[in-house]
């Protein structure tokens, strides 16, 4: 009976550690990618002007703002508050003629931060120009900073990065780069009875500790899980830039205007073709590659898709508020 009763009083203090580690071990941040516009220059019934973003913990980055890029957040459930940062690629209408409606909303709602903006070089000058033309109410605080190639933002937690693309105008591709991450062995410190909090802090900034007279290495107590890369190439022509952006991405998200029947329109216009965005991620060992940027030509994708598969297997076509977890 006493042995029965020094098993019960062991599983109750064992169960709530196992527990609090179990939620440190779930205290990581998630990432989501939530295509808000897949068309090209004209929208249509199903497709809005091209938006894509970024949910990382608190950061809403939003890649381009086409028009009607705030009613495709409210249709996702996305509050216009969240986004932190806009990357504009280029400034042809369809990837920027949602911002004054954006910012108007912003400024008259409770947003207490200050928004960045990073786009190419003519970027504050477009900015002067739109608010000479819109009368706001309410002023937002920006930062807009106008970048042309390498890392433009890093924190602790990742970095954005650019290379300028080939599309008759300045146009930028983007990359977000999540830091590698050090997480902590549950079983192993469970093991030894480390308690959650500053000692499992400090191991995760590979950092030892002193635990019961013993010293625990990061070494031991840690491993290493590697961060994820989103590429966004934005309209462009295929070129070296588009494939050394893209290298060993998890996930790239390329524009694909036409199939490659077109290929001649899409030189004219400085487009790719869904093939030629496949052989992007071939060259540039990607994991998974999504097309997007569809001319209003195509009623489905299922042409695109196949045009892409010819070159690259994992391969999908977005469609509006299509979500994809990393």
């Amino acid at each position: 009976m006493f042995y029965f009763f020094l098993l019960f009083t062991k599983n109750l203090t064992h169960y709530p550690k196992t527990k609090q580690l179990n939620s440190f071990k779930n205290q990581y941040l998630t990432m989501q990618v939530t295509f808000l516009g897949t068309s090209c220059m004209v929208p249509t019934k199903e497709r809005n002007h091209s938006s894509i973003l970024i949910s990382y913990g608190s950061e809403g980055i939003l890649m381009d703002c086409g028009e009607g890029t705030q009613r495709q957040l409210k249709i996702a459930g996305v509050k216009p508050t969240n986004i932190t940062k806009i990357l504009i690629s280029h400034w042809h209408g369809d990837h920027v003629l949602g911002l004054p409606g954006l910012i108007q909303t912003l400024g008259a709602s409770e947003y207490n931060k200050t928004l960045e903006i990073y786009g190419p070089k003519g970027t504050k000058k477009y900015f002067e120009h739109m608010f000479n033309a819109f009368l706001f109410d309410r002023k937002l605080e920006l930062k807009i900073t106008e970048i042309e190639k390498g890392v433009f933002f890093k924190c602790k937690e990742f970095i954005l990065e650019t290379l300028p693309l080939e599309h008759g105008i300045k146009s930028l591709g983007f990359n977000f780069i999540e830091n590698d991450r050090r997480r902590i062995k549950i079983p192993f410190v469970e093991k030894l009875g480390i308690p959650q909090g500053p000692l499992l802090g400090q191991l995760q900034n590979n950092k030892q500790v002193k635990w019961k007279g013993k010293i625990v290495s990061p070494k031991d107590a840690t491993y290493i899980v590697k961060g994820k890369k989103i590429t966004y190439v934005a309209d462009t022509l295929y070129c070296k830039n588009s494939v050394e952006l893209a290298k060993n991405a998890d996930l790239l998200i390329s524009e694909a205007s036409y199939t490659s029947k077109l290929e001649d329109k899409a030189i004219t216009y400085k487009h790719m073709t869904a093939k030629q965005a496949a052989e992007i991620a071939n060259r540039a060992n990607v994991k998974k590659l999504i097309l997007t940027h569809f001319s209003q030509r195509y009623k489905t994708t299922e042409e695109l898709e196949e045009d892409a598969k010819d070159v690259f297997d994992n391969v999908q076509c977005a469609y509006d508020f299509m979500k994809i977890k990393l």
